[in-house]
């Protein structure tokens, strides 16, 4: 087993004073409470020894959102805690969350540089970083392997375009009736990674939702128009709750996923040929699109321990911690130097659909997944809109108007 390097743990030692502090983290519960558990048995407590510095998880089980504005609101948060990009905005921006800047920029073993760019940008506001980002998700074309091998076609590649991508789509849903080559979830969550490679964004210079924009009307017609001509099908419509329920049923051939989908598989389909593949890129604009899932480590900005908590945020976001979560299939790690670790090498699905998705977070038209001050509000229309088109309760140009009414309304235009 691998320990923090001499360095790190010199600089601990040096820097931090030998009062004792205590250093509180909160995270999720369920699973996470292990992980970290034996993480901090492993790494944060051997490298803190001598320092004076303690630390304590402090896991919820419950809705840690709500948890953690209700404690930093009262006073009772902890000095770390996991902010998720979804609504680490509105923290950061009433001012609970601690700036690092400044701790980087005295710190020899963490800087910002050291993460995939686009991680960083998630957690940076008005110029300064407030998250050091822990681990990842991006989208990866996941796909069953058995049924392009049935039907005699390629599997999908780095190469694919949108349209050579549908025409391999094409070409399995039609070996049966009751096959389909894409799940066609309708969210914003999978569908918005069309949108960006076709080069749409959210929010418009005056801060607005354009979803006549060109870009968006293309890549919206290109996705619902599969299940009219029956090469996608919505998982609803085969009695599955998500994309990855689809392709775990073997009636769909690719579901656009994250690194998630190498544990649906294992439980739901392990016997399942499946392969990864970045990505398709739009065939004008040469750019894939993708949407960042992602996690950091946020400081409390009423800590009265910022030094030492900074400490072990150093250790929590270590290349060591990364190298021992990526080993464990837990996570996709942050740190660029693990671009070429050669666990990403091993010649086997689960390795390279982890490759694929770190990949993901730095190629093309990467956005994070937040959407501002409207959080989850701000997808509602355009889901509904989706799933409008798809179940044929709407045309286009209706769901279209439809949910640029609901999201002008909604941004007070």
């Amino acid at each position: 087993m691998k320990r923090l390097s001499i360095a790190l743990v010199v600089v601990l030692l040096v820097a931090c004073a030998a009062s004792a502090q205590h250093i509180r983290i909160g995270g999720f519960g369920g699973n996470d409470t292990v992980i970290v558990e034996e993480m901090i048995e492993l790494f944060v407590r051997p490298a803190l020894e001598g320092t004076g510095i303690t630390v304590q998880y402090e896991p919820i089980s419950d809705d840690f959102q709500r948890y953690i504005v209700n404690a930093l609101s009262a006073g009772t948060a902890p000095d770390l805690f996991y902010m998720d990009i979804f609504w680490a905005g509105s923290l950061i921006r009433s001012g609970v969350v601690e700036p690092l800047d400044e701790y980087f920029a005295k710190s020899e073993v963490l800087k910002p540089e050291y993460f995939i760019p686009s991680l960083v940008e998630a957690f940076t506001y008005e110029g300064k970083i407030y998250g050091v980002p822990k681990d990842f998700n991006t989208l990866a074309v996941f796909y069953n392997k058995d049924l392009f091998d049935y039907a005699g076609v390629e599997y999908p590649s780095n190469d694919d375009t949108w349209d050579t991508f549908y025409a391999k789509l094409e070409k399995v849903a039609a070996i049966d009736p009751n096959i389909y080559g894409l799940a066609l979830q309708p969210e914003f969550a999978r569908f918005g990674a069309l949108a960006y490679a076709a080069g749409f964004t959210p929010f418009n210079a005056d801060g607005k939702t354009d979803l006549f924009d060109p870009a968006f009307v293309e890549a919206f017609k290109w996705y619902t128009g599969m299940a009219e001509t029956g090469v996608g099908v919505m998982p609803q419509d085969i009695s599955q709750g998500w994309g990855g329920g689809a392709l775990a049923s073997e009636q769909v051939a690719v579901a656009l996923e994250g690194a998630w989908m190498v544990g649906a598989i294992k439980g739901d389909a392990p016997n399942m040929q499946y392969g990864t593949a970045l990505m398709p890129k739009h065939p004008q604009t040469g750019q894939r699109g993708n949407l960042i899932f992602t996690v950091a480590w946020g400081m409390n900005a009423a800590s009265p321990n910022k030094e030492a908590a900074f400490k072990v945020m150093e250790i929590l976001t270590s290349e060591e911690v990364q190298q021992w979560v990526l080993e464990r299939g837990l996570a996709i790690p942050s740190r660029q130097a693990l671009a070429d670790n050669p666990y990403f090498q091993q010649d086997h699905a689960e390795a390279q659909a982890n490759y694929t998705v770190f990949l993901g977070a730095s190629d093309g038209n990467v956005l994070p997944f937040h959407f501002g001050e409207y959080g989850g509000e701000w997808m509602d229309p355009i889901n509904q809109a989706l799933s409008a088109v798809m179940s044929k309760q709407a045309t286009v140009e209706e769901a279209l108007r439809e949910a640029q009414a609901q999201l002008d309304a909604l941004m007070g235009r």
